[in-house]
């Protein structure tokens, strides 16, 4: 058996505000929507990865999800620009990334990142 792939599931009432967050303020197209289920994703190739941990490093909390941007200044913009709150970072962590937290709509911690 080979894992083809690993997908994040929040329950949620309001689809409306995952559609603004991950297809608004992340840029995400919509790849599937059912009407009570919708898929945000993009064409990218990922490898399949879940991580665990203790702490998020640096003594940050572990996020729930974390999304690797191709441009991280602009991504900050995008959040600023919104009025969400950031909640750790911007920073250069000692591992080779650049990163900062927010939430989602929904409460889940996300970990927004570059690699530097």
């Amino acid at each position: 058996m080979k894992v083809k792939r690993i997908m994040a599931n929040t329950a949620t009432e309001d689809l409306d505000k995952a559609e603004a967050f991950y297809g608004g303020l992340l840029g995400l197209e919509r790849l599937m929507d059912h009407g009570w289920f919708r898929t945000y994703g993009s064409d990218e190739r990922m490898r399949v990865q879940v991580s665990f941990g203790a702490e998020g490093g640096s003594g940050a909390e572990v996020p729930d999800l974390s999304i690797e941007v191709d441009d991280l200044e602009a991504a900050l913009a995008r959040f600023e620009e919104a009025n969400v709150p950031i909640e750790y970072g911007p920073v250069s962590e000692p591992w080779g990334v650049r990163r900062f937290y927010v939430r989602d709509p929904f409460g889940k911690l996300i970990n927004i990142l570059q690699h530097e």
